[in-house]
């Protein structure tokens, strides 16, 4: 037993200066090392000064160049991808579980965990040179759920706003108890695009998240805010095909502003709506949901309960929102299909949808981590 404890008490000897040496180069680079003026070269044509020692993506944000990432520059969303031809570096363990063999081999790297250290060389798509920031103040909070707020926001610099409907902003949370420096998460966008002035956000309150917090218990209705944006490749397109859309929660928002859209373009194409909740108090904007069946009348929405209580007195679809789609999905083959939710969610009902015959690649989604 003596050489097994002996070599167990190495190893753990060993693990424990190999992650205090880690810790240590963590704070240096952090905190000593400076690494000057470095240059950033943008699509061949561009070329910017800055300050060494920051990630990618804030130093782009800082240049006013805002890369889409939905987690707020943590590495756990996988949206902020640019082209990195020269200066990067190896890839860093975080980055490898989002970027595939054939982005490696493109050179693709995720912006919030590359560090601006020396001269880079990357590319980005033009259109992102287009995003702007917002600065813009809280017109009305309104509970939708008991953990659903729908924020709406007033513009004030630039006035007017113009996106697709889908689309996503990037909403900056001030610096407040749970974060020490200002961060930026997205939400989808769910008002009307013809509202240009106006931005209506809705937004689930997640225990101890930075940005929901600070919503739902901090936010205030005259609040001064910052947002950035459009992003995003959700958005309806111009086909002839038949629609399936489904949602959960507040994936409610993309579906809620291209349909609002169809009703104020009178695009009447025949369409479903798929909306799952857990119990009738996690139903929201059923009314407003019905107005739009009136003004298109190829439109039907049709929600669902997966576990609805006795006193809901719910007369409507029951179970699984996978099992009601089956249930009502004829033929995908004159479908395409819009999904908003959880990852489990949306992976679950692009098995159902390609089961009955919807072409993978006309499943467009949206997932909410």
């Amino acid at each position: 037993m003596f050489p097994v404890t002996t070599l167990l008490i190495s190893v753990g000897a060993i693990t424990a200066v190999s992650t205090f040496l880690a810790i240590l180069m963590v704070i240096a680079d952090a905190t000593i090392a400076n690494y000057g003026e470095v240059k950033i070269k943008i699509n061949d044509d561009k070329e910017l000064t800055v300050d060494g020692g920051r990630p990618l993506l804030s130093t782009l944000m800082g240049e006013g160049i805002f890369i889409p990432s939905a987690c707020g520059g943590r590495g756990s969303c996988g949206l902020c991808k640019v082209k990195v031809t020269s200066g990067a570096g190896q890839y860093l363990p975080t980055e490898l579980p989002w970027i595939s063999e054939e982005e490696r081999a493109e050179n693709i790297r995720l912006s919030c965990q590359v560090k601006v250290k020396n001269d880079l060389e990357i590319w980005i798509p033009e259109e992102l040179f287009y995003v702007k920031e917002f600065k813009a103040k809280v017109a009305r909070i309104r509970d939708l759920t008991h953990d659903i707020k729908e924020i709406t926001l007033k513009l004030v610099e630039p006035p007017e706003i113009q996106y697709k409907a889908g689309q996503f902003i990037q909403l900056q949370i001030p610096e407040y108890e749970l974060t020490e420096e200002p961060v930026y998460r997205a939400y989808s966008m769910s008002s009307c695009p013809c509202k240009r002035d106006t931005v209506e956000l809705e937004i689930r309150y997640v225990p101890n998240g930075i940005s929901t917090t600070y919503i739902h218990k901090y936010l205030k209705e005259g609040d001064d805010v910052i947002f950035n944006g459009p992003y995003g490749e959700f958005y309806l397109r111009n086909t002839e095909r038949d629609i399936v859309f489904i949602a959960g929660g507040s994936g409610m928002a993309p579906i809620k502003s291209i349909l609002l859209d169809m009703a104020e373009k009178g695009i009447n194409r025949k369409a479903m709506y798929f909306f799952g909740a857990r119990s009738k108090r996690d139903l929201f904007l059923v009314e407003e949901m019905h107005e739009i069946e009136k003004k298109l009348p190829n439109f039907r929405f049709i929600p669902a309960l997966s576990a609805p209580l006795p006193e809901d007195n719910w007369e409507g679809e029951t179970g699984l929102i996978t099992d009601v789609v089956d249930k009502y999905l004829e033929s995908g083959d004159n479908v395409e299909a819009y999904l908003c939710g959880s990852p489990g969610m949306i992976d679950a009902c692009v098995k159902v949808l390609t089961a009955n015959g919807v072409p993978e690649e006309l499943i467009y989604y949206d997932k909410f981590g």
